[in-house]
């Protein structure tokens, strides 16, 4: 590519293929750790692409490295990570946005809108999910009694459990004997539906 040193090609490429491999960009550290350099070589080589308007990332978060002008590969699409399943504000917002994975189109619903979570804790480990997976939702507002729907509730924040519909109330089934469920009457909202889990078995070595 014009404009860019031996090295600094080296390191666009890394970040494609990893971004490829893994259907999310790798952290500052790894960056480092594969090339043999420190930790402030690899935000000097950002910097650099970054300068050269080949690179996006966002200083604040991890992973959020984006090769500029790239554009997934037919028959791929590009998925909005925004953030984790854990208690807080709702989570469809750009200002949440964390990067995106690459998903193949082949496995989505055509005119429907896709986000992804990274999930945290075990509380759905009987439907294997497990913490740490990527779990690719497909937006909506309504689902079926047994979806594993995201769901944002006034006290809780965000979850990701078993709907249920009863007769006067809605129970949120954790799939964890350990964990009881959540029954509410209001002030739910029904984000998502669990359409696949993305699992890395590298970051559990």
């Amino acid at each position: 590519m014009k404009g860019t040193t031996k090295r600094q090609q080296e390191v666009l490429d890394f970040i494609g293929s990893y971004t490829q491999n893994h259907a999310y960009p790798p952290t500052v550290r790894e960056l480092a750790e594969n090339f043999g350099i420190s930790i402030k070589g690899a935000h000097d080589h950002i910097l650099a692409l970054k300068k050269k308007g080949l690179l996006r990332q966002d200083d604040k978060k991890s992973r959020t490295m984006e090769l500029v002008g790239a554009e997934p590969e037919s028959g791929f699409r590009n998925i909005p990570l925004l953030g984790t399943v854990a208690a807080g504000r709702p989570v469809l917002s750009e200002e949440n946005r964390e990067g995106v994975i690459k998903f193949p189109v082949s496995m989505l619903k055509k005119n429907y809108d896709y986000f992804a979570l990274k999930v945290r804790g075990d509380s759905m480990e009987g439907a294997g999910i497990m913490d740490g997976d990527t779990a690719l939702i497909e937006s909506r507002n309504t689902v079926k009694n047994g979806d594993i729907a995201v769901v944002y509730l006034e006290d809780e924040g965000v979850t990701l459990k078993t709907f249920y519909l009863e007769s006067s109330r809605v129970r949120l089934q954790p799939e964890n004997p350990k964990y009881p469920p959540i029954y509410s009457t209001c002030d739910l909202r029904v984000i998502g539906r669990l359409a696949h889990i993305i699992r890395s078995y590298e970051s559990r070595v």
